[in-house]
């Protein structure tokens, strides 16, 4: 009987102590609040080559990058998963880029800082960077049965030749689509064109803007192809016609590009390249922001 007694015992002991509450501890380091948070984006209208890679990149005596995972022309670091930045403490700081796996010095710029996010953008291996704010925290959107929306940033970094930044104001665009529920299966149709933003000039940005995604299965996260277009407003702000670009081929065509978008999601949309070059051809990279 003795036994079973403190058999019980040590259960009830047992029990008291697996109910005792514990602390989950999160092993993070919040930022200061003079900290800034940035992303590099190398836009200069290069070739794609290794000796356009940057294979080291620097802030102050901050190594950033190295060779074992270089800059490629037309991306942002850091790479990996989306949402991520770098961090320093807010104010001047000292950008070199290495190019080539020589580690040849290609930029040295100053760049300032501020506090909170950021978007570093290389343009022009001779100027120092354009930075735009994030905007981050990002406000949640509610997704209503098929009608459903992504947010597009689109910035213009086109060229019209080497060394030689566009002139034309530029228009983003998408093909607004909607279903048409009349058939049996329903299927999508595509209407209007409809503006992203306002029209923009060279080293600008449209800002966060929205964009409607239809999905097309009801009941799922929601992804769709959305068809972009760029038109050229002339200086009375009238829409001129489609945005001219030379392709691979030699051969000029009107920009047209889709991309799949999911919803929820939000995308920086950079227009970069040379115009008039078959060989550094116009197009728009996109960085997913969220």
């Amino acid at each position: 009987m003795k036994i079973v007694k403190y058999l019980g015992l040590a259960v009830v002991l047992t029990l008291t102590a697996s109910c005792e509450k514990h602390e989950i501890a999160y092993d993070t380091t919040p930022l200061a609040s003079n900290m800034a948070e940035y992303q590099i984006h190398y836009v200069v209208p290069l070739a794609t080559a290794n000796a356009n890679n940057m294979y080291q990149v620097n802030v102050d005596d901050s190594l950033l990058i190295n060779s074992t995972a270089p800059l490629t022309t037309f991306n942002a670091i850091p790479k990996g998963s989306v949402g991520k930045f770098f961090t320093h403490e807010a104010g001047t700081v000292n950008l070199k880029m290495y190019q080539g796996t020589g580690l040849t010095l290609a930029y040295d710029q100053d760049v300032t800082l501020t506090a909170g996010k950021q978007n570093v953008f290389v343009y022009d291996l001779a100027q120092a960077p354009k930075v735009f704010e994030n905007g981050a925290p990002f406000p949640i959107v509610t997704t209503l049965g098929t009608d459903s929306t992504c947010f597009v940033k689109f910035y213009n970094f086109l060229y019209e030749a080497v060394g030689t930044p566009t002139t034309l104001k530029l228009q983003y665009q998408y093909v607004d689509t909607h279903y048409n529920n009349t058939v049996t299966p329903p299927t999508i149709i595509y209407s209007d064109t409809i503006n992203i933003g306002s029209p923009v000039s060279f080293g600008e940005t449209t800002g966060w803007q929205p964009v409607k995604v239809v999905k097309t299965i009801n009941v799922s996260a929601g992804s769709n192809k959305i068809y972009f277009l760029i038109k050229v407003i002339d200086a009375g702000g009238n829409k001129v016609g489609d945005l001219s670009i030379m392709n691979s081929k030699g051969l000029y065509q009107s920009y047209t590009e889709n991309k799949t978008e999911s919803v929820g999601r939000r995308y920086h949309h950079i227009l970069g390249g040379l115009r008039t070059s078959k060989t550094v051809v116009t197009s728009v990279s996109e960085f997913t922001a969220l």
